[in-house]
């Protein structure tokens, strides 16, 4: 066991990954965090999986940027998907994240996300109600990735007749953001990125003339800025309802179908849930912990540093496998097991210090509605079929999941 631990460490690497991997990457992430688990890959770049280190560098934006420049250049060239992933919120530091962060945080207020909960009731329920007149159920698509394009497009107020490409400009971005990209894949995402703002430049214009609610309506909250006077660009505008599409869908719709597909294959916990319905809560967050949605992140050195008894040299490019750390069992006692009860369960699926997920609690409402409302309505579900999973290192999810409803 300990030597094929040593030789799964030994021979990783991100940019060769096996049918194997993309099927269960967690025995791999194990044996990295026993055996190397700051480890140096071929191209030069760095990969973590223990929980401490990832923290530590989370919180050290001093130490370890976010600013993506550098490492984008040459991955993009000068492309489409270039500027947006070097605009958006998620890959640039203080104070360009801060201030754009602010503005994002003031629209997603708690009081605007619990307005939210009575549409997302409604929008669940409808899905419900279509699933049960078919009599089965194609998990992925007809429930959970219906639900943060619906979500989203309310928050930008999308009309309904324009949401139909919003899932898959979506995807085609997102999909670029892989370690290695073919130029298919790089096509895709830069033709995704140019469509997805010709839109959205019809849709601020729009907007502008005939400004919503900024209580309820994000764009508008956006377009219009603070009371003191900050606003976004119109690049950093864009760009950032690109990243809230982006940043908001996938990964929702991967917390819903993970998670139901964890409660399917520990029927154990399914029941405990199905028993005590008030476990919600918490069964999101092990549903986060257990199959993150998100399962790697990115920083580069900006000195000389330290980390995890290794020294990285400044322009060091690091991977933090966010999967690894939420099981590493310095942190999680039995962290293998799917514990709906799990606490505490300080998992870092939305990471943590500055660049901590925005949209958490949007994600962690949407979730628990999902998940309940559907366990409720159908108790008896099974996956009736193999799952498909979507191929991807960076986020994990299903591409379809076959379901018989019972």
């Amino acid at each position: 066991m300990n030597a094929s631990a040593n030789e799964l460490a030994a021979s990783f690497d991100l940019e060769q990954l096996t049918a194997e991997f993309y099927h269960n990457p967690y025995p791999t992430y194990r044996a990295l965090r026993e055996n190397e688990p700051v480890k140096r890959l071929r191209n030069g770049t760095v990969f973590l999986t223990r929980y401490d280190d990832l923290v530590t560098t989370y919180k050290n934006t001093k130490s370890f940027s976010s600013d993506k420049k550098r490492e984008f250049a040459p991955k993009y060239g000068d492309t489409p998907l270039y500027e947006h992933h070097t605009t958006s919120l998620v890959f640039n530091d203080p104070p360009a994240h801060t201030r754009v962060r602010r503005l994002i945080m003031g629209a997603l207020s708690p009081r605007a996300i619990a307005g939210m909960e009575p549409d997302i009731i409604k929008l669940v329920d409808g899905l419900l109600d279509a699933i049960a007149a078919k009599g089965d159920c194609e998990l992925i698509e007809d429930f959970a990735a219906s639900i943060p394009i619906e979500v989203i497009g309310n928050l930008l107020d999308v009309p309904h007749d324009e949401r139909a490409p919003l899932r898959d400009w979506s995807l085609a971005i997102l999909g670029a953001l892989e370690p290695v990209v073919s130029p298919e894949v790089a096509a895709r995402g830069n033709k995704a990125v140019t469509d997805f703002l010709a839109y959205l430049r019809t849709l601020v214009a729009r907007r502008r003339e005939r400004p919503g609610n900024p209580e309820r309506d994000v764009l508008t909250r956006l377009i219009q800025g603070e009371d003191n006077g900050e606003r976004l660009t119109e690049k950093e505008l864009l760009h950032n309802c690109i990243f809230l599409l982006n940043a908001g869908h996938e990964t929702t719709t991967n917390l819903i179908g993970n998670g139901l597909v964890a409660l399917d294959r520990n029927p154990d916990q399914k029941r405990r849930l199905i028993n005590n319905p008030e476990l919600i809560k918490t069964a999101v967050e092990e549903m986060l912990r257990y199959e993150s949605s998100n399962q790697l992140g990115n920083r580069m050195t900006t000195e000389r540093v330290e980390l995890g008894g290794v020294m990285l040299e400044a322009g060091t490019s690091i991977t933090l496998c966010i999967g690894a750390a939420n099981r590493d069992p310095a942190q999680f006692p039995d962290p293998e097991r799917f514990d709906i009860a799990r606490t505490p369960n300080r998992h870092l699926a939305f990471a943590t210090g500055a660049h901590q997920c925005a949209g958490m609690a949007l994600a962690r409402l949407e979730g628990a509605i999902a998940v309940s409302r559907f366990l409720a309505r159908f108790p008896n579900y099974a996956v009736s079929g193999r799952p498909v999973r979507g191929g991807r290192v960076r986020f994990r999810g299903f591409l379809s999941v076959p379901c018989a409803i019972g």
